[in-house]
């Protein structure tokens, strides 16, 4: 490309290290500016991208990409991992002599801001696969819906007023529990469900291997199939930026789009079954092998 700024693409990320990177990405492809948008926080910019394709770039919680893709949303999933992690400190419920353990779930009323939102969902398989508890088995108390405006929760989700946060609904004993993501309170009235929250995520994934998935980019459609070249020439850098055990590549993210995919599944969050192929199918017109 030449030197001069031959597409300019507004982006909307939120953690400044991967805005630092993706700069850096654009600046070693060449004639590229990333536009930064500020939205705070970063789930703010999921249904405007997913709905209204109203960026050129965005992170994207991994379920709303899952749910947009097969809802036929005119995006491509970029398969770069930038936010991961273990989910099971993000149960949490009232400090007693006699804690909530996943066995005693059933039942039970947990909030979450979402049915949708991706922590949970990570959290309900796990509670599914490794401690028995399907998700149709509790009540679901929510604040809000999904970002994609074509799905609907199952009946085993209720909606509440978004007045009081979580941490208070379940101070005042309204919720039973909570899954909270990173804005899990640093409160010793809290206390996690699952015992011993890290040793039981080693336990996990010397299971599966793999870092729960949160969010990953997506491009506009019309915007990469416009500009394939430059496209592909970002993606490359985007490689070459990104730190180095950071997941990149359909291959390196099978495994855990398998495992994401079967939990969907389970918890009715998809209109139907989707494929590894299905997911990246349009990326891969735009990108080539990846």
């Amino acid at each position: 490309m030449s030197g001069a700024t031959d597409l300019r693409l507004t982006t909307v990320v939120g953690a400044r290290g991967w805005r630092e990177r993706l700069e850096k990405a654009a600046a070693d492809a060449g004639g590229i500016a990333l536009d930064f948008l500020e939205v705070s926080p970063i789930h703010r910019a999921f249904a405007p991208m997913a709905r209204e394709q109203k960026f050129d770039l965005s992170e994207m919680a991994v379920v709303t990409a899952l749910q947009a893709v097969a809802y036929g949303k005119p995006i491509l999933l970029l398969p770069v991992t930038v936010a991961a992690r273990f989910q099971q400190r993000c149960l949490i419920a009232r400090r007693s002599n006699e804690p909530l353990r996943p066995a005693a779930l059933s039942g039970r009323r947990i909030g979450v801001r979402a049915y949708t939102q991706t922590t949970g969902v990570w959290v309900r398989g796990i509670l599914q696969n490794d401690y028995g508890v399907a998700a149709d088995s509790v009540r679901w108390v929510t604040q809000e819906g999904a970002h994609v405006a074509e799905y609907r929760d199952p009946e085993w989700v209720e909606r509440v007023d978004g007045a009081s946060k979580l941490p208070a609904l379940l101070r005042d004993g309204m919720i039973d529990a909570a899954i909270l993501g990173n804005d899990l309170p640093d409160d010793p009235d809290f206390v996690s469900v699952i015992d011993d929250p890290e040793s039981a995520a080693k336990v996990w994934f010397a299971k599966h291997g793999v870092v729960p998935l949160n969010h990953t980019l997506t491009v506009r459609k019309d915007v990469a199939a416009a500009n394939a070249g430059a496209l592909q020439s970002l993606w490359r850098a985007i490689g070459r930026a990104k730190p180095a055990d950071t997941p990149f590549g359909i291959d390196a993210h099978r495994h855990v789009f398998e495992l994401l995919l079967g939990y969907c599944d389970q918890q009715k969050l998809l209109p139907r079954r989707l494929t590894i192929d299905e997911i990246f199918e349009g990326t891969r017109a735009v990108l080539g092998d990846i």
